[in-house]
């Protein structure tokens, strides 16, 4: 039987979700850890709000425990052309947008280098970020006009149904299921799923050691959801975001994190004295970009976007400035999947 828990992204009483096989946390076995770990994590703790101070912020929610925020500067990151005369009638996402002047944009803001909001100043950084603002240069809009909005996994595809906003980009695993209720261009990134754990652990090295053990993912994800059907025998855990995994994680109150294998080099990279990603990727996730699933034509446009952008150096420009700086070289770009209308 899976076991497991949904609690919510905030330090409040658990909330329980109505889902199969649900274990309340208090049934959870709690983890027994050494008196001499846990000083060490809430030194850890310590540590990175003096951090805060000397002029780092908080990843995401910014609590106490994620590592600190670190990211592309503001000058270093490239400049993208914007398509002057651009017109794409046949969308009506695209009308809606030049007729108000801006794209409105679903992002993540919690995940270092690839989407992240700064707590003090309200900017948003990393890979997916420099990825909506190319698009929207070649849509013709220009990129600091852009309405970002942070949604979170399980909303993504309500957000996109309902037109709260014209298009997503944030990590999001382009498959068949999410094909029946959205629309996709690319994919622009291919990344793998994969666990992160603490440095000193040494009984994970893949998901095969997983039975047991307290495991960490964003509620209504596809690791989540993976894990869940292919290693029963982990205690899962679900919050709405992966700063909190990773909180929870430094001070263990869970075994491992899991997620994209380029969210996690991430957060290893930003307190690599304490976190590590253990063995190899267990999956392949290519990145999308969510659209309406009507909007054929927009969907079409952004295809072109990105191969336009990948042969002129844009986006090997956007890596090298965001996700190339946890030191992992600039892959490849997957070949694009223009599959047709339905």
């Amino acid at each position: 039987m899976v076991r497991t828990t949904r609690v919510p992204a905030r330090r409040v009483p658990a909330r329980h979700v109505p889902v199969s096989h649900v274990l309340p946390v208090s049934h959870v076995p709690a983890p027994h850890v050494p008196a001499a770990h846990v000083r060490a994590a809430l030194a850890l703790v310590a540590a990175l709000v003096t951090a805060v101070g000397a002029g780092f912020g908080l990843a995401g929610c910014g609590r106490a425990g994620s590592p600190p925020r670190k990211g592309p500067a503001a000058d270093q990151l490239p400049v993208y052309q914007v398509a002057r005369g651009f017109r794409l009638p046949a969308s009506p996402t695209w009308t809606r947008a030049k007729k108000r002047g801006h794209f409105v944009v679903g992002v993540k803001e919690d995940q270092p280098y690839l989407g992240e909001r700064d707590p003090a100043t309200g900017v948003y950084s990393g890979f997916d970020i420099e990825i909506a603002r190319m698009m929207s240069a070649s849509l013709g809009l220009a990129p600091k006009t852009i309405r970002f909005r942070t949604i979170a996994s399980a909303n993504r595809e309500t957000a996109l149904q309902n037109g709260q906003i014209d298009y997503y980009v944030g990590t999001y695993t382009i498959n068949d299921n999410r094909k029946k209720l959205v629309g996709f261009a690319g994919p622009y990134y291919l990344a793998g799923q994969s666990l992160l754990v603490r440095r000193d652990e040494t009984d994970i090295h893949g998901p095969q050691d997983l039975a047991g053990k307290r495991v960490c993912s964003a509620a209504g994800s596809t690791p989540y959801q993976r894990i869940r059907a292919d290693y029963p025998k982990a205690v899962l855990i679900a919050y709405d975001t992966y700063s909190v995994c990773v909180d929870n994680l430094l001070t263990y109150q869970v075994d491992a994190v899991t997620t994209d294998d380029a969210i996690l080099i991430g957060y290893a990279a930003k307190a690599p004295g304490e976190l590590k990603v253990v063995g190899r990727p267990f999956s392949r996730e290519p990145y999308g970009i969510g659209v309406p699933r009507g909007d054929t034509a927009l969907r079409f446009a952004m295809d072109d976007a990105l191969e336009a952008r990948e042969r002129n150096g844009d986006w090997k420009k956007a890596y090298e400035a965001t996700l190339g700086l946890s030191g992992v070289p600039a892959p490849k770009p997957p070949p694009i999947d223009r599959y047709p209308a339905s």
